[in-house]
C-alpha cells in the first residue's frame, strides 16, 4: 500500500477515497458537507458540519479537532452550543476522518489554518469563536497568530504544543519510522491509550464510540492510508510547537485544562527520566496562561486530556459561561 501511495505521489494523484479512511459509515449526527478546495496544487474536499440552532445569537463557534479526533467527536459540545443559540462549524482537517486525503501533502500548521479559513470565507462566517482541542488546540492558536482580526474569542481545551520536545531532548523520528509505529495500531492499543490518557485511567461505554471510530479507520482495508498521514501528520505536530509564540496570541482566550493529562508527543522516545518531566499540564497551564495576554484559566484537576468528554455537564457550564 505504501508503494502504491508513493507511486501515486510521483505521479500527482491523490489517494482513493475509501470507505473507511473516510469513515463513510460512521453517523457524525448531523449531515456532512463538502467545501472542495485546491491546496499545494491537488483537489480534494474538506468535510465539515454546520449545524444551526433554532434560535440563533448571531454568534459563530468553530470546533477544530485533535489528531486522534474528527468533527464528530464535538458531538456534546454541538448539541450543547446549538441548544445556546450558537452556529456550529466543525471540519475534519484535510488528511483526517471524511476529509480527502491526498497522496502527496506537506503538512503544516499554517496550511491547515489556511484551509479552514477558505471554508469560512465560503460560508461567510466572520470573527467567530475558534475553539480547539488536542492538536486542534495548536492549530488554533495558529490561526489565532495567523488570522487576528478574523477571531474573536479563542479556547484552548487542553491544546499540545505548550511545550518544545525536541528542545526538551526528544529525539526526532523519520516520516518512515512514524510511519511503522502507526501501522502497529489496534483497537487495544487505542482504548488503553485514551483510558491513561483522555480520562485519566477511568472507563465508561460511552467512551467506545471513540475508540471504534478511531479503530475503523486503521483497521479498514486500506488503514496503510491512514496510518500515512498520521504519520505525516505526527511530524507536524512535533516539529511545529506553538509555545514560542504564546506571548503574540492578540485575542482573547480562555484556557480550559484536565490537570490528569500527560500528553506529550514522542515521549516514547525519550528516555525515563525525561519522559516523566513531559506533558505536566499543571505546570504548562499556568505558564501558558501567565505568557498569554489576556487570558483566563480554568482547570479541572481530575480530569484528563479530554475533560469535555470525561466530565461534560462541568466542562460545558463554564464554556458557555466563558463565552458569555
Amino acid at each position: 500500500m505504501i508503494r502504491s501511495l508513493l507511486a501515486m505521489a510521483v505521479l500527482g494523484l491523490a489517494a482513493p477515497a475509501a470507505a473507511h479512511p473516510m469513515l463513510a459509515d460512521f453517523d457524525y449526527g448531523w449531515p456532512v458537507q463538502r467545501h472542495s478546495l485546491t491546496s499545494q496544487g491537488e483537489s480534494m474536499e474538506m468535510a465539515y458540519l454546520d449545524v444551526r440552532p433554532p434560535r440563533a445569537n448571531g454568534r459563530t463557534v468553530v470546533l477544530l479537532h485533535g489528531k486522534n479526533f474528527c468533527a464528530g467527536s464535538w458531538e456534546g459540545s454541538i448539541r450543547r452550543l446549538v441548544a445556546a443559540g450558537y452556529r456550529v462549524i466543525a471540519p475534519d482537517q484535510i488528511g483526517f476522518c471524511k476529509s480527502s486525503k491526498p497522496g502527496r501533502y506537506q503538512y503544516g500548521l499554517h496550511t491547515l489554518a489556511a484551509n479552514t479559513s477558505a471554508l469560512l470565507a465560503s460560508l461567510g462566517v466572520e470573527k467567530p469563536v475558534v475553539v480547539g482541542h488536542s492538536m486542534g488546540g495548536m492549530l488554533a492558536m495558529r490561526y489565532a497568530l495567523q488570522y487576528p482580526e478574523a477571531v474573536s474569542q479563542l479556547v484552548l481545551v487542553n491544546p499540545i504544543g505548550l511545550e518544545d520536545w525536541r528542545a526538551k531532548g526528544v529525539p526526532n523520528a523519520t516520516v518512515d519510522a512514524l510511519y511503522e509505529g502507526e501501522r502497529k495500531t489496534t483497537r487495544a492499543s487505542i482504548k488503553a491509550y485514551q483510558q491513561a490518557t483522555y480520562y485519566a485511567g477511568e472507563w465508561r461505554a460511552e467512551y467506545d464510540r471513540w475508540v471504534d471510530m478511531l479503530a475503523s479507520m486503521y483497521l479498514g482495508p486500506d488503514g496503510d492510508v491512514v496510518a500515512w498521514h498520521q504519520a505525516l501528520t505526527a511530524d507536524m505536530v512535533f516539529n511545529q510547537p506553538v509555545v514560542h509564540e504564546l506571548e503574540r496570541v492578540a485575542v482573547p482566550t480562555v484556557l480550559m485544562i484536565g490537570e490528569k493529562d500527560n500528553t506529550a508527543i514522542g515521549k516514547n522516545r525519550a528516555d525515563k527520566a525525561l519522559a516523566l518531566q513531559l506533558g505536566n499540564y499543571p505546570v504548562l497551564a499556568r505558564d501558558a496562561a501567565r505568557r498569554i495576554p489576556d487570558a483566563r484559566l480554568i482547570v479541572y484537576p481530575q480530569y484528563g486530556h479530554s475533560p469535555q468528554i470525561q466530565a461534560p455537564d462541568a466542562f460545558h457550564k463554564d464554556l458557555l459561561d466563558a463565552l458569555r
